[in-house]
C-alpha cells in the first residue's frame, strides 16, 4: 500500500522513533571544522522525543551542554517532567519540590479576575499566599503532564489505500485512533490521545497525567503583571512582569485527585534550578512547551489570502469592538473588572493579526513561497513526479473557490461566536434546541445542564449596557463585508440600531435571571419560548445560516486542501531531502532552541537584547491604567534595593529577546539555559516577528521572555513572599 511506502519514506526523510527529525544534511554538522550559520539551526518546533543526532548537535553547536536525555527521558527525571501544560491553553513548570508552578500573569489572569471583587481587587493590589493555607482554589483548572511520547504512524494507516476517497480515508483513520487510544498501556489514572503531524503523515500517542486542584499562590498588581498593557503587546522594548504562581496539589499517593482540603503538594519527579547570573548576548536559550498552532508549510497563494483578504476582516471587526468596550471601562470600575480579561484577549490577536501582515510584507514570505513553489515545480517536472505535478495548481483553484466561505465563517465567529455577547448566548441555546431536534429528551437535557452551568460563568462578567452598541456596530460591519450568498435574507437591509434598542430591552437572554427562564420547563416548552424571543430568533438567522450554509461548504472545501496540503508537505520533504522540516504546532510538547539576540528592525535602528528598570520608570505616568507603577516598586528603585537579582552593573534586569520560535500557547514556558536552569519566562514575541506562524525568519523574530531575576525581585522585595522564594533552589551556574 502506498500509505505504508509513505510512512517509509517519512522514516527515511523525517523520523524514527529511535533516532532523530527531519533536517539539515548532518555531514556539515558532525565535521569539527565546519562553519556554520547559526541562523539556518535557529527556528523550528521540536517533538523533544526524537532530539537525539541532529537536533542535539545543533543545540550543542548555539552553546547547549545538554543531551537530548536531559531534555526528555521517559524512564529516568528529565526536563519535560518539569513542563505542564496550564489550563489547556499555556505553558507553566514546576521550581519548587512542592509543586509550586510558574506561569504569566496572563494566562492566570481568570482565575485572579475570578477571585478578585471591588473591596479585593487582586488585579488591582496583586496577591500572596504567606502559608498554604491561604492559597485558593480554582475548581475549573486543570495542568497536563506528558508522560510518555510513542510514534503510531503504521498502526493509525493501518489497511488505509489510495483507492478510498478523503472522507473514507480519514473515518478509517478516525476508526484506528480510536483502536490505538483504547489499547495504549497506561495506568488508571493516566489518558492517552493521538496527534496528527507533518499536515497527516505521522500520528504520535502522548500518555498524559491530569491534575485538577491547581490554588493560585501569587500574582503581582496588573500595573506590573501587565505594564504596558495592550499599548506594548506584542513590542519590543518590553517592561512588563508578567508572571504568576499557582500549585499543584495530589492525593496521597501523588496523584491526581479533584480538590480536596486532604489533598497534598504534589511532589515532581524534577523541577527546574533558578539561575540567578542572567543573559548575555549569544547565550543559549531553549524555550519548552505546548505551541498552540502553526502553518509553516502553506502555499503562497493562501497567505496572501489571510493578508489580503481574512486579516483585514478580522482587525476591522475587532478594533471596533475594543474601541467601544474600552470607552465603558474607562469610566465604571465594575465593568472594568468585568471586562478586563475578555478585552486582553480580544486586544491580543487584534494587535497579532495587524503584526503579522506587517512581517509578512517587511520579510517578502509570499515571495519566498513563490520562489520556493518555483524551484519544487521545477525539480518535479525534471524527475517526472507525478504525484506532485498538479498540485500548485490545484491550490490555486481550491483557495479561490473557498475564499468568500472563509470569510464568511470567519465574520460568524468574530461577530456572532466571539464579540456580541448576547449572539453568543444565543448560539448556546441554539445548540439546546439542535440536540433536541436530533437526540430528543436526553440530548436536551444534557445540553441545558451543560450550558445553564456555561451561562453563569458568562453573566458573571456581562453588561447589556456594554454589549448593545457592540452589537449595532458589529451587525452593520457583518453586513457590509460577507458575501451576500452567506448573510440571511431576513437580516439583509434591517436597520440595526433599532434592532438593537428592540432586542435589549425586550430580550430576555441580556441577564441570567432571563436565560435560566427562557430555559426552564420541558424541551417543548423551552423551544417554544425560545423561538418567541427577540434576541434568540435574531442570533438564530445568522446561527442558521451557519450550520446549513457556511459551514459544510467550508469544511467540504477544507477537508479538499487538506489532502492537497498532506501530499503537498510529503513532496516537499522529497523534493527538498536536505532542508529542515518540523511539524507545525498542535498543542503538543515542543522544545524550540535559539540564542539571546538584539535585532534590526528598521533600516538604522538596532534593538538591544536586554531591558531594565529604568525602562518601565521612563515609561512611567500616574494613574494610567497601562502605565502606572505602585508606590512600593518606585521606592524600592529609587534606593536601588535590588538585593541578589541586581546585574553585574547594579542595574535590574525586567526582560530579554531571544530567537526562539514561540506561537500562542508557549506563553508560560519556561526559558532554560545551557545547563537545564529557568532564566527567564516566555510570554510575547516582537510585532515584527508575529509572522513567524507562517513565516519564521531568525534575523526579525523574537520572542519577549520576563527575567527571572524580575520575578524573584518581585516576589522578594516588592512582594515580600520570602517563603515562596525559600522554596526554590537558586543556583550560579556561570560560576
Amino acid at each position: 500500500m502506498k500509505y505504508i511506502k509513505i510512512y517509509l519514506l517519512l522514516a527515511l526523510i523525517i523520523v524514527s522513533c529511535k533516532t532523530k527529525q527531519p533536517t539539515v544534511e548532518t555531514v556539515s554538522l558532525i565535521e569539527p571544522q565546519a562553519v556554520v550559520d547559526t541562523r539556518e539551526i535557529q527556528g523550528g518546533m521540536w517533538i523533544p522525543s526524537l532530539l537525539e543526532g541532529v537536533n542535539e548537535k545543533e543545540m550543542q553547536l548555539l552553546g547547549s551542554k545538554m543531551t537530548a536525555k536531559d531534555i526528555y527521558d521517559v524512564n529516568n527525571s528529565s526536563l519535560k517532567d518539569a513542563i505542564v501544560h496550564f489550563n489547556g491553553g499555556c505553558t507553566s513548570e514546576i521550581i519548587s519540590p512542592k509543586g509550586l508552578l510558574l506561569t504569566n500573569h496572563h494566562c492566570g489572569y481568570g482565575a485572579i479576575q475570578s477571585h478578585s471583587t471591588v473591596e479585593d481587587d487582586y488585579l488591582k493590589d496583586g496577591f500572596w499566599a504567606k502559608s498554604l493555607e491561604e492559597e485558593l482554589a480554582n475548581p475549573s483548572m486543570t495542568v497536563t503532564f506528558i508522560k510518555r511520547i510513542d510514534d503510531v504512524t503504521l498502526q493509525v494507516f493501518a489497511g488505509v489505500t489510495d483507492e478510498m476517497d478523503e472522507v473514507a480515508k480519514q473515518r478509517l483513520i478516525d476508526q484506528n485512533i480510536q483502536k490505538v487510544t483504547n489499547s495504549a498501556q497506561k495506568e488508571a489514572w493516566q489518558s492517552a490521545n493521538v496527534k496528527s503531524f507533518y499536515k497527516g503523515n505521522q500520528y504520535i500517542l502522548f500518555i498524559t497525567e491530569i491534575y485538577k486542584d491547581v490554588r493560585l499562590v501569587g500574582a503581582p498588581p496588573s500595573s506590573i503583571g501587565k505594564f504596558g498593557a495592550d499599548t506594548d503587546n506584542w513590542m519590543w522594548p518590553r517592561h512588563t512582569g508578567d508572571f504568576s504562581m499557582f500549585r499543584i496539589y495530589a492525593d496521597a499517593n501523588n496523584r491526581p485527585a479533584e480538590y480536596s482540603k486532604d489533598n497534598v503538594p504534589y511532589k515532581p519527579n524534577h523541577y527546574l534550578p533558578v539561575s540567578l547570573d542572567g543573559v548575555e548576548e549569544g547565550d543559549f536559550t531553549l524555550v519548552f512547551g505546548f505551541p498552540g498552532s502553526t502553518n509553516e508549510y502553506l502555499p503562497a497563494v493562501a497567505i496572501d489570502q489571510i493578508v489580503n483578504v481574512l486579516n483585514p476582516a478580522k482587525i476591522d471587526i475587532r478594533d471596533n469592538a475594543l474601541k467601544i468596550i474600552d470607552s465603558y471601562m474607562r469610566k465604571d470600575a465594575d465593568i472594568k473588572i468585568k471586562y478586563a480579561s475578555k478585552f486582553a484577549s480580544t486586544a491580543n490577536y487584534w494587535k497579532k493579526w495587524i503584526g503579522e501582515n506587517q512581517g509578512i510584507e517587511k520579510s517578502n514570505a509570499i515571495g519566498k513561497k513563490q520562489e520556493l513553489e518555483a524551484e519544487f515545480s521545477k525539480i518535479v517536472n525534471e524527475k517526472d513526479l507525478i504525484g506532485y505535478q498538479t498540485l500548485l495548481s490545484e491550490f490555486e483553484t481550491l483557495y479561490k473557490e473557498i475564499q468568500d466561505v472563509s470569510l464568511a465563517r470567519d465574520l460568524w465567529i468574530e461577530v456572532a461566536y466571539r464579540n456580541v455577547e448576547l449572539l453568543g448566548v444565543s448560539f448556546r441555546a441554539y445548540q439546546i434546541e439542535q440536540a433536541y431536534l436530533r437526540g430528543g429528551e436526553a440530548a436536551f437535557e444534557n445540553a441545558r445542564t451543560s450550558i445553564l452551568n456555561r451561562l453563569k460563568g458568562t453573566y458573571k462578567n456581562y453588561s447589556a449596557i456594554v454589549d448593545q452598541p457592540v452589537f449595532e456596530k458589529l451587525m452593520k460591519l457583518y453586513e457590509e463585508k460577507a458575501p451576500k450568498e452567506f448573510f440571511p435574507v431576513n437580516l439583509q437591509g434591517v436597520d440595526f440600531t433599532l434592532a438593537a434598542a428592540d432586542i435589549y430591552t425586550t430580550s430576555k437572554l441580556t441577564n441570567l435571571a432571563g436565560a435560566e427562564e427562557l430555559l426552564a420547563g420541558s424541551a417543548e416548552e423551552v423551544i417554544k419560548k425560545l423561538n418567541e424571543d427577540k434576541g434568540y430568533v435574531f442570533g438564530k438567522e445568522l446561527h442558521n445560516m451557519f450550520y446549513n450554509s457556511i459551514e459544510p461548504k467550508f469544511q467540504d472545501l477544507n477537508l479538499q486542501i487538506a489532502a492537497v496540503q498532506k501530499n503537498y508537505m510529503k513532496g516537499l520533504m522529497e523534493v527538498f531531502p536536505n532542508e529542515r522540516f518540523f511539524p507545525d504546532a498542535n498543542s503538543t510538547l515542543r522544545v524550540t532552541y535559539g540564542q539571546v539576540s538584539g535585532y534590526e528592525p528598521k533600516d538604522g535602528m538596532y534593538y538591544e537584547t536586554t531591558t531594565h528598570l529604568e525602562g518601565v520608570i521612563e515609561k512611567y505616568v500616574p494613574g494610567d491604567y497601562e502605565f502606572d507603577v505602585p508606590q512600593k516598586l518606585l521606592s524600592l528603585y529609587e534606593t536601588k534595593d535590588y538585593g541578589q537579582y541586581a546585574d553585574k552593573n547594579g542595574k535590574m534586569p525586567v526582560c530579554f529577546i531571544g530567537t526562539n520560535h514561540t506561537t500562542g500557547g508557549n506563553s508560560g514556558s519556561p526559558a532554560i539555559d545551557a545547563h537545564g536552569n529557568l532564566i527567564g519566562l516566555n510570554f510575547d514575541r516582537v510585532w515584527e516577528g508575529t509572522m513567524s506562524d507562517y513565516n519564521y525568519d531568525a534575523d526579525i523574530c523574537r520572542n519577549i521572555m520576563v527575567d527571572i531575576r524580575y520575578v524573584l525581585f518581585i516576589v522578594d522585595k516588592y512582594a515580600g513572599a520570602k517563603n515562596l522564594i525559600k522554596e526554590m533552589m537558586l543556583v550560579h551556574p556561570k560560576k
